[in-house]
């Protein structure tokens, strides 16, 4: 084993490494000259023939360790064989795209280079048509991959290096089994690179079994997160957090943010309500089909979108020089998440800034957090009610100073003065109406915060267990709001935004007032105000989401609709459920992989 902490002094150049002058040329083009750590200890082994395993963290450089010594390997072979010359995986599709990318910059001197991402969410036929072309580099998601291999449209009997990018990160996914039946598809005429972040005992288990006397390269850093990013934290309720982060966008200046969650359906949720708080705001998630996710980061790259909600497996491989602030909205389970979280900001010696929202239960977790990254995660005080009030206003008197300056007003302004007249109110009054309207229901006025309030021992107010994981079928309560039951659910692909406009339009209140949203299979839990004008719920009596009543009541706890037995829960003359058979029996049985493949 190498372990490795390298300083500029005692670093080689590209050009003393053994790189093939093609490959070595493409590199200086762009300008580099000195490797990174991980990058001077592995490729001259990989050029040597050895297995290698690259245990280092996001950001330092392994897509280059891997891509220059095979790259430089394809050079000196100059040759065309059945199959890829190269088979690199990647836990995402967006890594595919940024590796496959990254082969295409440094392969710019060899003739007919060819790279082939494939990953799921695409279209089938331009993987094939590559494929049938003789891609020599073929990067893939591994549930693609197999896909390919059972088709038979990709043969790995001729490969010469099978690459494992971020490989802890696909064994958390699920995708073990995958990587094994790729392992044995592969000749025995093959060098084999692993990377990952940490060594837990399945990788353990996977280079013991599937490598032949790897060196292994261990880059130390003195710290796991960037000096240049300002960490920070707030102590909050979950029913709060929305609030906490208007108040903190409202005063703080930011390019582009970054926004994780847990949840898939959280990140509908939360990009919609900050949409309706005036944000330009924008979700990506597992489920988002792939083109719409590209197309919704480069609006984040360009300006269009300046906040991103997006869950931890989304977001891997995502780079935007935009990006200037990261917020834990949910905090991670595990501290390498944090750190690939944040390291989102702050690249290429830019400063950059994260903030971490944490319940009062969750104080474990950030402890947790502080220990592995060797920092301190200083405390956020949130705006004060007078500094928030007047940059509400200022922003308000902006706004009029933008309209008097640049708009044709002397239509309006002899209408007004005609109401005045006619009227007799005063000028200001009439001012004032209209920033009313102007305003809508928002307020320039800002109310204190709530302190966040301690549960008892082992469970916080939120519905979490120590360390917030929510507890089973646990959700965020608030004691100033009641939960509602609508009979709407994902049977009729709600979506929270749906929710959110329709109990604002037709019920004439905020998004501001509207609590959590749980969609559920045949009905949904919403919480609005405690205090909520009967009027109100009158008025939602007669609303319809996608062409169905809402039903709107208190939640009593009850089902919305009683189980009905029909005919087909049970087959004639076995005795057999069918129900249970069909989501977990084992004729109808699905492995976790299977389940889990590409939906990332």
């Amino acid at each position: 084993m190498t372990d490795v902490s390298t300083t500029d002094e005692t670093t080689p150049k590209f050009s003393e490494l053994g790189l093939h002058p093609l490959v070595l040329k493409a590199v200086e083009a762009q300008g580099y000259e000195t490797p990174t750590p991980i990058q001077a200890e592995t490729i001259p082994a990989l050029l040597s023939g050895r297995d290698v395993i690259g245990l280092a963290q996001t950001g330092t450089g392994k897509t280059a360790a891997f891509a220059l010594p095979a790259l430089s390997d394809l050079a000196e072979a100059g040759r065309a064989a059945d199959g890829p010359f190269a088979l690199v995986l990647t836990p995402t599709r967006e890594l595919a795209i940024q590796v496959a990318e990254a082969f295409t910059s440094y392969a710019t001197e060899l003739a007919d280079f060819s790279v082939l991402p494939i990953y799921g969410g695409q279209a089938y036929g331009p993987q094939l048509a590559g494929l049938r072309r003789g891609a020599q580099i073929v990067v893939g998601t591994p549930g693609r991959v197999i896909d390919h291999l059972k088709r038979g449209s990709l043969k790995l009997g001729s490969l010469e290096h099978l690459i494992l990018d971020e490989a802890d990160e696909m064994l958390k996914m699920g995708f073990a089994e995958d990587i094994e039946e790729i392992f044995s598809q592969v000749g025995d005429n093959r060098q084999v690179a692993l990377f990952s972040a940490t060594m837990p005992t399945s990788i353990h288990r996977i280079t013991g079994k599937y490598l032949n006397d790897p060196q292994e390269v261990r880059i130390a850093s003195k710290s796991q997160t960037g000096a240049n990013i300002r960490q920070r934290y707030f102590m909050v309720q979950h029913s709060h957090k929305l609030d906490a982060l208007t108040r903190i966008l409202e005063v703080e200046e930011y390019e582009g943010i970054i926004m994780f969650v847990r949840t898939k359906q959280a990140t509908e949720e939360l990009a919609e309500k900050l949409r309706a708080r005036g944000f330009k705001a924008s979700a990506i998630n597992g489920d988002i089909p792939q083109q719409a996710r590209e197309r919704t980061v480069e609006m984040l790259r360009s300006g269009k979108v300046d906040v991103l909600v997006a869950t931890d497996v989304a977001a891997r491989g995502l780079d935007v020089e935009r990006i200037t602030l990261v917020v834990n909205y949910d905090i991670p389970h595990d501290t390498e998440s944090y750190v690939h979280r944040i390291g989102r900001t702050g690249r290429a010696g830019r400063s950059g800034e994260a903030i971490l929202f944490v319940t009062p239960r969750e104080q474990r977790l950030l402890g947790s957090i502080e220990r592995a990254t060797k920092q301190r995660v200083e405390p956020l005080v949130l705006p004060s009610v007078e500094e928030l009030t007047n940059t509400r206003v200022e922003k308000f008197t902006k706004r009029i100073d933008d309209v008097l300056a640049t708009t044709e007003l002397s239509e309006l302004t002899a209408v007004i003065e005609q109401y005045e007249l006619s009227r007799d109110v005063p000028a200001t009054n009439i001012a004032a109406a209209l920033a009313s309207l102007v305003l809508e229901s928002n307020t320039l006025k800002a109310e204190p915060m709530p302190e966040p309030v301690r549960g008892k021992p082992g469970r916080d107010r939120d519905g979490g267990r120590d360390g917030g994981r929510p507890a089973r079928g646990g959700r965020a309560r608030d004691e100033n709001m009641t939960t509602y039951r609508l009979a709407v659910g994902r049977n009729e692909r709600l979506q929270p935004g749906a929710v959110v406009g329709a109990i604002a339009n037709e019920g004439g209140i905020t998004s501001k007032q509207i609590g959590h949203i749980d969609i559920r299979s045949n009905h949904t839990l919403v919480d609005l105000p405690k205090d909520l004008d009967p009027s109100v719920l009158r008025k939602l009596s007669h609303t319809e989401i996608q062409g169905r009543p809402i039903d709107i009541r208190p939640d009593s706890g009850r089902p919305a609709r009683p189980f009905k037995k029909r005919n087909f829960d049970k087959q004639p003359g076995d005795g057999r459920n069918f129900r249970n058979d069909r989501r977990g029996g084992k004729k109808f049985g699905t492995r976790s992989s299977d389940r889990s493949r590409d939906r990332f």
